[in-house]
C-alpha cells in the first residue's frame, strides 16, 4: 500500500502533467500559475503533514531563481551603465532610485502605524513571553553599524556565492563606473569589454527564461507545502489573526492605493494598467516569496511592458531588492512592535513610536530579498527598541502566510519606483506602456504613430521568448524557431538623446 508521502508526490506530478498539458494550448500564464496556486492549496490541506517528497520541487526552483539572480545582477549593471553614455546620467538615476525606494518604505512605516494604532492592534491579547525560545534569534540580529560595513565587498566570489546583494552591487557598480570614466576619454579601449558585457547579458537572459518556465510547478509545490505546514497550527493562530489581517491590509493599500497615487501623481500614467501589466511579477512573488527569487520576471515586465528603459529597470529593480522593501521593512516590524506594546501593556510616547518610524526606514537599507528576511528585520527592530525577541517568535506562524502579500508589496514598489524614475529622467517609454496586450502575451505587433510611421514589430525580450517560445510556455524551444526582432518605435511622449545612441551602438539582435 502506498505511503501518504509517495501518494501525495504523484498526485502532484500528475497535477504537473496537467499544467504542462495546458501550458501546451497556450493557457495564460498568470491564469496557469494562479490555478497551481489553488491547487496547490488542496494539496497542502488534503495531505496536510505529508508533503515531504513534494517540497524538494519548490525548493529546486529557489535555488535556481537564486543562482541566476547574482549574475543577472551583474550583467544588468554593467550592460545600464555601458549604455548610459555618462557618468551624469548614473548620478541622477542611481540618486533618484534611492530616493523613490526610500520614500516609499517611508510611507509604508506610516500607513501601518496609523493603521494598528488605530485599530488597537493587540489590545486583550493574552501572550506570554517569558516561555519562548529566542536563542535562534538572538544569532541573527545585527547592529547597524556591522550591518553598514556588510554592504562593501571582501570577497566577492563569497558574495556572489552566498547572494549578498548589496556588495555585489557596489562591486558591479565600482567596475560599471571605472568603465563609464575610461570610455568618456577613451571608448576605443573599453569597447571589447562593452560587448562581452552586452553578449553576456543575452545569454544569462536566455537561461533565466529556462527558469521562469518552470514557475506553475514550483508555485505548486510551494503551496502546498505552505499550506501543509499552516494548518497544523490553526490553534496557535487563532490570537494572531489580526496580525495576519492587518498585515494583508497595509500591504495591498500600499501596494496599489499608495503607488497607484504616486503613478498618477509623479509619472502621468495609468495606475490600473500598470498593474494589470505588472501581474506576473506580482503572481510570481506572492508564490516564491522571494523580492531576488522575482527580479527576472519584475524587469522584464517593466521593459516590456511598462516602457522603462533597460538601463533604468536593470539598475532600480535589482536595488529594489535590498533597498525599500516596504513590505519586509517596512509593514512587518511595525506591526510586530505595536501588537507587542499594547499586548504587554507598555507605556509608550509620541518620542518612542518617532523612534520606531526611523528604525523601519534605516533597517530598510541592505534587506535580503529572500524569503524570511522579514523574521531579520523584526528582529533587528525590536531589538534597538528595547522590545523582548518573544514577539517575533510569537507571531512565526502567521509570519509564513504574511510574506506573500509582503513580497507582492516589495516587488510591485520596486517596480513603481522604477517607473518613476523613468519618467523624472523623460525617458519612459509610452508607445510601449499604451500599448494594450494581456499581461502575459507579447506586445501588439504595431504601435500607433504618426501618419507616416512604419509598422513595427514590439521588442521581444530574451527573457520572455527562448526561440519563440514565451515565458510560461510549459515547452521546450525549437532549434528551428528564431525569435523576431525588429526597432521599436520612438516614445510617443518622452525621448532621450541617449536612448538613440545605446541603439545605433548596440549589436545586432540585441534588444533594450
Amino acid at each position: 500500500m502506498l505511503s501518504y508521502p509517495t501518494l501525495a508526490l504523484l498526485i502532484t506530478l500528475g497535477l504537473f502533467a496537467g499544467l504542462y498539458v495546458l501550458g501546451r494550448r497556450q493557457v495564460n500564464f498568470s491564469v496557469l500559475t494562479i490555478g497551481a496556486l489553488v491547487v496547490g492549496a488542496g494539496v497542502g490541506v488534503v495531505f496536510e503533514g505529508h508533503v515531504d517528497y513534494v517540497e524538494p520541487v519548490g525548493k529546486v526552483y529557489l535555488n535556481l531563481l537564486l543562482a541566476i539572480v547574482a549574475p543577472l545582477i551583474i550583467v544588468s549593471i554593467l550592460s545600464s551603465i555601458t549604455s548610459l553614455g555618462t557618468t551624469a546620467q548614473l548620478k541622477t538615476i542611481g540618486a533618484r532610485s534611492v530616493f523613490w525606494l526610500m520614500t516609499l518604505n517611508a510611507i509604508a512605516v506610516l500607513l501601518t502605524l496609523g493603521l494598528a494604532l488605530q485599530l488597537g492592534l493587540g489590545k486583550g491579547a493574552d501572550i506570554a513571553v517569558g516561555d519562548r525560545d529566542v536563542s535562534a534569534l538572538e544569532n541573527i540580529k545585527k547592529p547597524f553599524t556591522e550591518v553598514f560595513i556588510d554592504f562593501f565587498p571582501t570577497n566577492i566570489v563569497t558574495d556572489i556565492a552566498e547572494t549578498n546583494v548589496i556588495p555585489i552591487i557596489v562591486f558591479s557598480l565600482m567596475v560599471a563606473v571605472a568603465y563609464s570614466l575610461i570610455a568618456d576619454r577613451r571608448p576605443e579601449t573599453v569597447a571589447p569589454f562593452k560587448g562581452i558585457v552586452e553578449a553576456a547579458r543575452e545569454i544569462i537572459y536566455r537561461a533565466v527564461g529556462f527558469v521562469i518556465a518552470l514557475t506553475p510547478y514550483a508555485v505548486l509545490s510551494l503551496t502546498a507545502v505552505a499550506v501543509s505546514r499552516a494548518a497544523g497550527q490553526w490553534s496557535q493562530m487563532v490570537s494572531l489573526l489580526g496580525v495576519l489581517a492587518l498585515a494583508y491590509v497595509a500591504c495591498f493599500l500600499h501596494a496599489f492605493v499608495v503607488n497607484g497615487v504616486l503613478l498618477r501623481v509623479f509619472a502621468d500614467v495609468n495606475p490600473l494598467r500598470f498593474f494589470r501589466k505588472i501581474v506576473p511579477a506580482q503572481v510570481t512573488a506572492f508564490t516564491t516569496q522571494s523580492s531576488a527569487g522575482t527580479l527576472p520576471v519584475t524587469t522584464r515586465v517593466l521593459r516590456e511592458r511598462v516602457g522603462v528603459p533597460a538601463d533604468i529597470a536593470g539598475f532600480t529593480a535589482p536595488l529594489g531588492t535590498t533597498i525599500g522593501m516596504p513590505g519586509c521593512a517596512g509593514v512587518w516590524p511595525v506591526l510586530i512592535a505595536v501588537y507587542g506594546v499594547n499586548a504587554l501593556n507598555l507605556q509608550w510616547g509620541v518620542q518612542d513610536y518617532v523612534v520606531l518610524v526611523l528604525l523601519g526606514v534605516i533597517v530598510s537599507v541592505g534587506t535580503a530579498g529572500v524569503p524570511g528576511t522579514a523574521t531579520i528585520t523584526a528582529t533587528t527592530v525590536l531589538t534597538a527598541a528595547g522590545l523582548p525577541l518573544e514577539l517575533v517568535a510569537i507571531t512565526l506562524p502567521v509570519s509564513m502566510l504574511a510574506d506573500m502579500a509582503r513580497t507582492l508589496d516589495n516587488v510591485t514598489s520596486a517596480a513603481v519606483a522604477a517607473t518613476l524614475v523613468a519618467r523624472g529622467e523623460g525617458r519612459l517609454d509610452d508607445a510601449v506602456f499604451d500599448t494594450d496586450h494581456g499581461p502575459d502575451s507579447p506586445p501588439d505587433a504595431s504601435v500607433p504613430g504618426g501618419a507616416h510611421a512604419a509598422p513595427a514589430t514590439a521588442r521581444r525580450d530574451p527573457v520572455e521568448e527562448v526561440y519563440a517560445v514565451p515565458v510560461g510556455a510549459c515547452a521546450l524551444p525549437s532549434r528551428d524557431a528564431a525569435p523576431a526582432r525588429a526597432a521599436s518605435p520612438e516614445p510617443a511622449r518622452t525621448s532621450h538623446p541617449a536612448d538613440a545612441d545605446v541603439v545605433e551602438a548596440r549589436p545586432q539582435g540585441v534588444t533594450v
